[in-house]
């Protein structure tokens, strides 16, 4: 059978033309790919020494939610809750040298020792109190510190007021003269304890019970959702409220990491960081008032104190640390603190 040589020419044109055609749209593509690459994603890793069921853990997934959003998925918070990469201060250690991106706690003597300063006894009256001055013009100039150190302050979550809590009320001052109490290694603590005569012993916070059932110790401090969660009203059946000291989980950045970012990443880091501090202060209250129902039906006698003769020994507390941190940043937060 003869073929028709021109049919055959104008096949093999067509073949050469789609072969071209293919191999132009090849390399557009490959050409906009390289105009155009993808954004690339950026994970933050933050870390907490808070349960996965804690109030800190539904904040900081609240925050990775939002930051997602808000950043449309070029920035992804990876959590790390229950002290995976280490305690609180291995945290604060670890973010400031670039190890983790973000941490929550209380210690804070890596990033400035002076954030001490919201912890001096019976600064606030309550937890609205602690917030107007966090909102306020001194408060926000107090979560600045660090900077100089690489830190930059997201916020504070409330650790919350710490009480009394031993195996019979604590109903005036002379009723701690004397006594053993578990603290915290934090200096302002100790130096009330002090003033009120009780005996600090600074027992890691995992051996408290053992230390409460051996009387090694007779009583503890505690912030009562720590009191709860830790069963320690099983060997510590009174809890006196008195707001003695207010501590926060401060929530704090990596400085570089965060200079880093994008503008627009920038912003939302800070606008879901400011949301999340919001509801976190609105779920106090319920969260409080859960715990102390919990703890009257587990037996708990709860009862609430005369502050005025505690807070009148404690004044010496507050020339001790002016001394350390200077005069005018105390007197300063002092004044602030009474007026919100």
């Amino acid at each position: 059978m003869l073929t028709n040589p021109k049919k055959k020419g104008n096949n093999v044109k067509h073949k050469f033309h789609a072969t071209l055609i293919s191999a132009l749209l090849s390399g557009a593509v490959l050409s906009c790919a390289f105009a155009f690459p993808a954004a690339a994603e950026t994970t933050l890793r933050l870390a907490h020494a808070s349960s996965p069921d804690s109030l800190i853990n539904k904040a900081v997934e609240k925050f990775a939610a939002e930051v997602k959003e808000e950043s449309k998925g070029s920035v992804v918070i990876q959590i790390f809750p229950n002290g995976q990469l280490g305690d609180e201060g291995p945290i604060a250690d670890g973010v400031g040298a670039g190890a983790i991106d973000i941490g929550l706690g209380g210690s804070i003597d890596a990033i400035d020792p002076r954030l001490n300063v919201l912890s001096l006894p019976f600064l606030f009256k309550d937890a609205a109190n602690v917030h107007k001055f966090l909102d306020s013009e001194q408060g926000q100039a107090v979560q600045h510190f660090g900077e100089k150190r690489g830190y930059l302050m997201l916020g504070a979550l409330d650790s919350g007021f710490r009480q009394f809590a031993t195996s019979k009320a604590i109903e005036k001052p002379a009723d701690l003269s004397g006594v053993k109490i578990r603290t915290p290694p934090n200096p302002v603590i100790l130096a009330t304890m002090k003033q009120f005569g009780a005996l600090a012993e600074s027992i890691p916070f995992g051996q408290v019970y053992t230390a409460l059932q051996s009387h090694v110790v007779a009583a503890v401090e505690p912030e009562m959702r720590d009191y709860y969660d830790s069963k320690w009203y099983e060997v510590a059946k009174h809890l006196t409220i008195s707001n003695y000291i207010w501590t926060a989980n401060w929530w704090f950045m990596n400085k570089d990491r965060f200079d880093a970012l994008t503008p627009d990443e920038q912003a939302a880091v800070k606008k879901s960081a400011t949301d999340t501090v919001a509801w976190y202060r609105s779920e106090l209250d319920k969260a409080y008032a859960d715990t102390q129902a919990s703890l009257e039906s587990k037996g708990v006698t709860v009862t609430k104190v005369d502050t005025a003769p505690f807070a009148e020994m404690v004044k010496p507390v507050y020339a001790q640390f002016a001394k350390e941190w200077g005069a005018d940043l105390v007197s300063a937060v002092e004044k602030s603190a009474a007026s919100n």
